[in-house]
């Protein structure tokens, strides 16, 4: 099985040789495509394809199709460096690409080819999915199994997210709103392991040694687990008060823990300082959502973007201009470019978070946001495009 592997990688194309390359570029593009639709669609220019109607085709694609395809990118770069196994490469990796893509197409096209082939493709890419981390992670004996777990209940979010727009279930947002938890639970494990120790290097090559963040600790578990009890209550039970109560509660911890990390030290690199940017709407998306339930004065879709548009988005597009400058054997640095999108999918976040609280024509600013945030996926594919399709500059493979 290992010769094979190392066969199959270097017999691959550029393109095939690793899953953050098909999967950042496809998920860059679909969150383009899908937001431009959507606007167009929202403005009544065309009428969607879907047997969706466009409000749950959009949730629904920005979360599992977009948000999907870079969480799978991720964990098929992160898995072989936790288990020092080879990548997945060549045409497996192309099938799993191609599953995804399948997926995506089928549901934007069901009113014509009927939801059950979307359903069948998108789940199961999912199902698939987990299975494959599975046999990967338990190969190794490796610790990071709870994550793979999050990836076959983010597949049964999915699936949940079907039915509820089938109107197979009482309440139509259960999946989406446990989607939203898995990815929360998924940016708060990760991220509390990558933000601080990018930090800490950071400062540590600059000889700053004094105050630096430390590793998880008690505090960070404590806060996890708030944050899950909270995104889990508010999924089953989203108008009861002691939901909002929690998710008040789990914000103002996760705001602690992030100042816990000391970002503004590190203000001058762009790379590492949007980690800390992506991570602040995790408490601010927290608050809100919170606040939505126990107030009617804040909107509950200006917390869900906070925590969407703002937290996932950003965080992804972090992690997927360092890991593409990684590993296509680059120097880690944000150029110009890479600067201004952080700027583009911020500004689009905050618009789109605005936009409720009627500080600015409702219809304005959801352009402008949507805009701004499809603009920062455009740039990534513009800059990192390239670098995906061809090989590393090291000649590594």
């Amino acid at each position: 099985m290992l010769a094979l592997r190392r066969a199959r990688l270097a017999a691959s194309p550029p393109f095939l040789r690793g899953g953050f390359r098909p999967f950042f570029f496809g998920g860059a593009a679909w969150a383009v495509f899908a937001l431009l639709l959507w606007l167009l669609a929202l403005s009544g220019t065309i009428t969607l394809p879907c047997a969706l109607d466009s409000l749950a085709w959009h949730r629904h694609e920005m979360l599992f199709g977009f948000v999907g395809a870079v969480i799978c990118g991720f964990l098929l770069t992160a898995i072989p460096n936790w288990t020092g196994r080879l990548p997945i490469a060549g045409a497996p990796l192309a099938a799993l690409f191609g599953l995804w893509l399948a997926a995506r197409f089928a549901l934007l096209l069901s009113s014509v080819s009927g939801i059950a082939i979307a359903i069948v493709l998108d789940v199961g890419f999912y199902l698939l999915l987990a299975c494959l981390f599975a046999r990967e992670v338990a190969s190794a004996g490796n610790r990071n199994l709870p994550i793979v777990g999050l990836v076959l209940l983010f597949g049964a979010a999915d699936a949940l997210d079907y039915a509820g727009s089938a109107g197979i279930l009482d309440d139509t947002g259960i999946g989406y709103r446990a989607g939203i938890l898995m990815v929360v639970l998924l940016i708060s494990v990760v991220g509390g392991r990558i933000v601080p120790s990018f930090t800490r290097n950071w400062l540590t090559k600059r000889s700053i040694r004094n105050r630096l963040p430390g590793q998880a600790n008690r505090y960070d578990v404590a806060t996890i687990t708030v944050t899950a009890a909270a995104m889990l209550a508010w999924t089953a039970l989203p108008q009861a008060s002691l939901a909002g109560a929690i998710l008040v509660v789990a914000g103002l911890l996760q705001a602690i823990r992030l100042a816990r990390w000391q970002g503004w030290r590190v203000a001058a690199d762009p790379l590492v300082l949007v980690l800390h940017v992506g991570y602040a709407w995790v408490p601010v998306g927290l608050v809100l959502l919170g606040f939505s339930i126990l107030s009617p004065a804040v909107p509950e879709s200006a917390a869900v973007h906070a925590l969407t548009a703002g937290a996932m988005a950003t965080m992804i597009l972090a992690v997927m201009t360092r890991a593409t400058l990684g590993h296509t054997g680059r120097e880690l640095s944000a150029n110009k470019a890479t600067t201004f999108l952080y700027l583009l999918v911020t500004l689009g976040a905050a618009l789109r978070i605005a936009a409720p609280f009627g500080l600015f024509d409702y219809d304005d600013a959801i352009e402008l946001a949507g805009l701004a945030w499809a603009g920062a996926f455009l740039t990534f594919l513009l800059i990192y495009g390239p670098m995906l399709l061809r090989p590393r500059v090291d000649g590594r493979l």
